[in-house]
């Protein structure tokens, strides 16, 4: 008998889709932005799916996806880029200052590449005028300063919260990408904004003329996910099709999409994959054992208790109902799945 609720979509306003960004700073000093959990031992696995305490999973390490093809999507980025700004052009005309590079910072810098190098090394520090510096580069075309604010803005981690300057910056980040003569440096940077943006654009900004245009943030995800192979674009991808966002509910697009983030080790899509297998959909077959698969794998990443909770419900309720062999069979597929990860 299947627990209760277990046959029920996640509600947005249980796993809605968030602005989480990865930090691609990381890569510009020396590693990469996607966590990748390092294998758990069995004995961690099969304490989980047969109900004992599980053992604390192991540090992560950090991986970016391989760039797929360019040339996947007919929606290229220049055709993006003008649907960004004329969506800002109407959102801030007549509105004042926008913030985000229509103000030019004092020339106190010999270069935007000398301000880049200032913002950054004053954030580490605590220097004063950083995010001054950081402005001056952005404005001067510095897509890491650019990404940099926008992250700031999105968060409200060191100026005030503020989605339309956030907005602007990614915006910026995109317009200028060339993908017939890409940066592969700055490819992460670009990949984030892109999601960024696409989720902008799936809620909309309040009060602001940057209304939610479903068909338009699923442009940038699709981007995303085909272009840079970015696991985040390919969890909100699924969404979209399966919640019929922007498109036709699609139950197999869905998973194909979640599949290939959950692979990237993307835990809220190996949760969302695993509800899916787990339960009954139309049109997909119907995979309890794999489904707790994955459900298992996502409950072993490192959650964040309230953020996440949705995932330990599921986890919990899918547990509830699996019969002993359900939960052989999927301890039989972890041990075969961590063997391919290694």
């Amino acid at each position: 008998m299947m627990a209760p609720h277990m046959g029920r979509h996640i509600t947005r306003d249980v796993a809605a889709f968030r602005l989480e960004l990865y930090d691609p700073i990381s890569i510009l000093i020396g590693c990469d932005p996607f966590t990748d959990r390092a294998p758990e031992g069995d004995k961690d696995m099969a304490n989980r799916l047969f109900g004992q305490n599980p053992g604390t999973a192991p540090p992560c390490r950090l991986r970016f996806p391989a760039r797929m093809s360019t040339h996947a999507l007919s929606l290229g980025v220049a055709g993006l880029a003008f649907l960004l700004f004329h969506a800002s052009a109407m959102a801030f005309d007549g509105a004042g200052e926008s913030g985000a590079g229509s103000k030019i910072p004092l020339q106190i810098f010999k270069n935007p590449q000398a301000a880049l190098r200032a913002g950054l090394e004053g954030s580490r520090s605590g220097s004063d005028h950083w995010i001054e510096a950081l402005k001056y580069a952005a404005a001067g075309g510095e897509s890491l300063a650019q990404w940099k604010l926008g992250k700031m803005y999105a968060s409200g981690d060191g100026v005030p919260h503020d989605d339309v300057k956030a907005y602007e910056y990614f915006s910026q980040i995109v317009a200028s990408y060339d993908d017939d003569n890409p940066n592969r440096r700055f490819m992460p940077l670009v990949s984030n904004a892109f999601v960024a943006l696409g989720i902008y654009y799936l809620n909309g900004i309040a009060n602001t003329k940057i209304s939610a245009d479903p068909a338009h943030a699923m442009a940038m995800f699709h981007y995303a996910a085909i272009n840079f192979g970015d696991p985040n674009a390919q969890y909100n991808l699924a969404r979209m099709y399966l919640d019929g966002a922007g498109t036709a509910k699609d139950s197999r697009q869905a998973v194909r999409w979640l599949s290939l983030a959950a692979d990237k080790n993307h835990y809220q899509a190996q949760a969302l994959l695993g509800q899916v297998l787990f339960t009954e959909k139309e049109g997909i077959l119907h995979q309890r054992a794999r489904g707790l698969m994955w459900l298992t794998l996502a409950r072993e990443a490192p959650l964040d208790q309230r953020k996440d909770k949705w995932i330990i419900d599921l986890y919990d309720q899918a547990m509830a109902s699996a019969s002993s062999a359900e939960r052989q069979i999927a301890l039989s597929y972890l041990e075969n799945h961590l063997k391919r990860q290694d």
